[in-house]
């Protein structure tokens, strides 16, 4: 027999949420779905009239929905937001180019302006050149870090006063997970925020408008509503250490239902003990990015690969800062233990 939806109880359910285990139509899914968006985006208080926001797309389902819901509700509800497409281009053939295409697909669908930066403009390496010197077990670090400072520079290019990004409820579930995981308390402790503020020069504040939507109510909503998103995964990311913890959650998911927003609301609550000695933020003596550290992440990364060592990022090298810095040359000890990383 049929099953009724149980919101509108007139039209027949197409779905039944994995977030709640109502059973609904289309028509009433949209509705909800946006509705808690909305909300979210209320209740944290993520947005001023006038404001300018970049919305960071690499055309994947989670940036594509956001995209689209961003500038549904920015309509519907009169946010006076003047909204921005903004994408990386890592350099990595067969993946990122195609993906590219379906950021510009959104671009004309949603009538939004594009900016495009890439590595190769801003580091003078692409992933492809990465991987060839580094292989594929510590790839995604590069990437991770590069990636970051690439969407605050763009976010400056395009003058905007914030950036949305696309991470779901399992992407801030799996992060917890990742940082308990690690042992990584200053990442931990502020990895659930919604937004954060902006840090410093050249860092334009972020907010996570989807935090609490599952990744497979937004699979649901792109498919129903026939977005035009790619689906397919980066090339090299397989050993990436977020998909053990992805595997992992999942398994918990299957157990209780309710492990991701449980998973979140606890990394939400957990608190450090006073005395526990935290990073203190600073800027980076090369490029002048934020650093905890007399070189930020990037710069030694970078240093790195231009000197052929490619594990000087890999790890904590920090006694080697003050020769970067200076362009001293590494003794061929140091050389050595840097020189080639086991893939």
């Amino acid at each position: 027999m049929p099953v009724q939806c149980s919101s509108c109880v007139e039209k027949r359910a197409m779905l039944k949420r994995p977030k709640t285990g109502h059973s609904l139509c289309k028509e009433c899914f949209f509705w909800a779905f946006e509705e808690e968006v909305h909300q979210t985006i209320v209740a944290a208080n993520l947005f001023k009239p006038g404001e300018t926001v970049g919305i960071a797309a690499s055309g994947g389902k989670d940036s594509t929905v956001l995209a689209h819901v961003m500038k549904l509700l920015n309509e519907r509800y009169s946010y006076g937001l003047e909204l921005m497409l903004l994408s990386v281009d890592e350099g990595i053939t067969g993946y990122r180019d195609d993906s590219l295409e379906t950021v510009k697909r959104n671009q004309q669908q949603y009538g939004l302006p594009l900016k495009i930066v890439s590595y190769e403009e801003l580091y003078g390496w692409s992933m492809d050149a990465i991987v060839k010197q580094v292989g594929l077990k510590n790839n995604c670090t590069f990437c991770g870090v590069f990636r970051r400072q690439a969407l605050d520079r763009g976010a400056v290019m395009l003058k905007v006063d914030k950036i949305c990004t696309g991470h779901n409820a399992d992407d801030v579930a799996e992060t917890v997970l990742m940082n308990v995981l690690r042992g990584d308390i200053a990442r931990l402790r502020r990895c659930t925020a919604i937004s954060t503020n902006s840090e410093g020069d050249g860092v334009v504040p972020r907010c996570k408008p989807l935090k609490y939507a599952y990744e497979k109510e937004i699979v649901l909503y792109a498919y129903f509503k026939k977005l035009d998103y790619f689906s397919t995964e980066c090339i090299y990311s397989p050993n990436a250490y977020r998909g053990y913890a992805r595997t992992f959650l999942k398994d918990l998911e299957s157990i209780r239902s309710s492990a991701i927003i449980d998973i979140i609301h606890s990394g939400e609550t957990l608190s450090i003990r006073e005395g526990v000695k935290m990073p203190v933020q600073g800027t980076c003596s090369k490029c002048g990015y934020i650093s905890s550290q007399m070189l930020c992440k990037s710069c030694v990364l970078l240093e790195g690969l231009n000197r052929g060592l490619p594990k000087l990022g890999i790890g904590k090298h920090h006694r080697l800062h003050n020769k970067i810095v200076n362009n001293e040359p590494l003794t061929e000890k140091e050389e050595s233990k840097l020189k080639v990383l086991d893939i």
